[in-house]
């Protein structure tokens, strides 16, 4: 299992700093957040790429993934007119190329809330277009998209495993793949390792977060409600070996690489006692 560190935390240090911490506290790749000041994809595509592969290279240190900001201001594609609907898909479509040129094997797509007027017929209708479209151009470009449910603070309709299980059971393509952020299970009561078992090869990587009932925050691992010693047992028993980011957010942007170190050693030490 490579175990990777989210930047968002990072954004008001250099982005130089994320990928030195990365090297130094022994993270196997970099999930790219993608606003600004770093990693805005349309600032992306007008040269700040050429930044992100110099740092790449300097520090031997891959982006695996990128995730471009779109749950809220200015970009959501679930909420609005159809312009803005194609705005935000526009915008994606160049994340997409960004992936590609940085190296990266997927790009993160969580669908927001939509609204509080949309019914379900509204929301799956216009979820299905948006990800069939994504999911075209990601076949195109050649890197993954990858969908994630979020949890009930966050959308008003995606976010449990039987939602990936539906968008998967609409559209067929080897390109759209699932993941489990270990929170959205566990604030509504779900078995993270059912996603598993509901979503079988199209389970194709994780956020791995403490949290707490009640709210959608993300806590350092080790430090929260959630069974996490446990899970890596679990994770050890069905030889999970894919990519899992430790998705620090901005509830440690005081001290990013303190935290970011202190993500790795826990979640080091509960992989070494789960026999990793």
């Amino acid at each position: 299992m490579k175990l990777g560190m989210f930047t968002s935390g990072y954004q008001r240090n250099p982005l130089e700093d994320v990928f030195a911490d990365a090297k130094e506290f022994g993270y196997d790749y970099i999930e790219l957040w993608g606003g600004r000041p770093h990693a805005y994809a349309p600032d992306l595509k007008s040269g700040d790429i050429n930044e992100v592969l110099r740092l790449i290279d300097k520090y031997e240190m891959p982006v695996l993934g990128y995730t471009p900001e779109h749950n809220g201001y200015p970009f959501n594609y679930m909420i609005g007119s159809e312009a803005q609907r194609q705005d935000a898909i526009e915008y994606l479509k160049t994340g997409l190329d960004m992936a590609k040129a940085m190296g990266a094997e997927y790009m993160l797509t969580s669908p927001a809330n939509g609204g509080y007027l949309s019914t379900y017929e509204e929301l799956w209708t216009r979820l299905e277009k948006n990800i069939r479209e994504l999911g075209d151009y990601a076949a195109k470009v050649g890197v993954k998209l990858t969908v994630e449910p979020l949890t009930p603070y966050e959308s008003n309709f995606f976010t449990r495993a039987n939602d990936l299980v539906e968008l998967f059971r609409r559209i067929d393509n080897p390109y759209v793949v699932g993941m489990c952020d270990v929170v959205p299970p566990f604030v509504q009561h779900e078995s993270i390792m059912a996603y598993f078992d509901k979503l079988g090869s199209k389970m194709d990587h994780m956020h791995i977060i403490d949290g707490q009932q009640g709210t959608d925050s993300h806590i350092m691992p080790g430090e929260g409600a959630i069974p996490l010693q446990e899970m890596f047992y679990e994770l050890k028993r069905i030889r999970y070996d894919r990519t899992a980011t430790l998705e620090l957010v901005t509830g440690y942007i005081n001290e990013p690489r303190m935290y970011a170190r202190r993500a790795i050693n826990n979640v080091h030490e509960m992989m070494r006692i789960a026999g990793f």
